[in-house]
């Protein structure tokens, strides 16, 4: 049986972290989580904080803006993901800084995982009346469940083939556009949804009118269902590996079988 590596997750108690401290745990790893002490007693994260213990997830105490408490967390690890915020990001060369000074850490992922979205709308399922679209609808789009990108990353993280390389999500089932996403979920609650389009001149100019983090949120949202940006182009192998590529075996969540889950 392979070594398993000890892994620590930056942002562990954010949207996308906490898939990927779960993912890591459930695989078997020494898992750790660097978080502040303040966290501890957040009303809307303690009850996740237990549950990480309860997975036998170690707790670390520390923070970006403390050097030494990231020098002595990285020293007990091999890899270190992290999955913080776009607030964040520019934050990460605090941890580089710390994982050179370290010295011992076998891989490291910066968090390309996008915004921490527990800054959106809490919506918890499809629109049952209407549904807005940005620019035509017609533009592919790719959908991943928040435990497969948990449970894809863990795996690529020991994966020799990943090293130095890009990892992209692109489940075959799951490149669609919204019109046939929305046409998806129509013929599984048997009923017509109002589609309000919002054309691409509109679009940028509430881009330009909205406050953040709503306006990055559009600016995602035109990004990806209205340039295309997430499938309009091919993976290079020289730097690119797909998930589900390299790992066949493995069944991800389709779009047709998350919406079940709704109906």
């Amino acid at each position: 049986m392979a070594e398993k590596s000890k892994i620590l997750v930056l942002g562990g108690t954010g949207y996308i972290g906490k898939f990927i401290v779960q993912a890591s745990a459930k695989a078997g790893h020494p898992t750790f989580a660097l978080i502040r002490e303040s966290t501890v007693s957040h009303p809307e994260k303690s009850k996740l904080i237990e549950s990480f213990k309860t997975s036998g997830v170690t707790l670390l105490y520390g923070d970006l803006a403390d050097h030494e408490s990231l020098v002595k967390a990285i020293k007990q690890v091999d890899v270190v993901i992290s999955t913080l915020g776009g607030a964040q990001i520019h934050d990460q060369v605090k941890l580089i800084a710390a994982i050179k000074e370290a010295g011992n850490i076998k891989r490291f992922l910066p968090s390309e995982f996008g915004i921490d979205i527990d800054r959106q709308q809490n919506v918890t399922a499809p629109p049952r009346d209407k549904v807005v679209i940005l620019g035509d609808g017609n533009v592919k789009g790719i959908y991943v469940t928040e435990e497969d990108i948990g449970t894809y990353t863990i795996k690529a993280v020991v994966d020799p083939r990943t090293l130095n390389k890009t990892l992209y999500f692109r489940p075959p089932a799951n490149i669609v556009t919204f019109n046939e996403l929305v046409s998806l979920w129509e013929n599984k609650i048997k009923s017509t949804l109002e589609k309000i389009y919002i054309p691409e001149d509109q679009l940028l100019k509430l881009i330009q009118e909205s406050p953040f983090p709503t306006n990055l949120i559009l600016a995602l949202g035109h990004s990806t269902l209205v340039k295309g940006d997430c499938t309009n182009f091919e993976i290079d192998s020289s730097f690119g590996v797909e998930v589900t590529e390299l790992y066949p075996e493995d069944k991800y969540t389709s779009v047709n079988n998350y919406l079940n889950a709704f109906v």
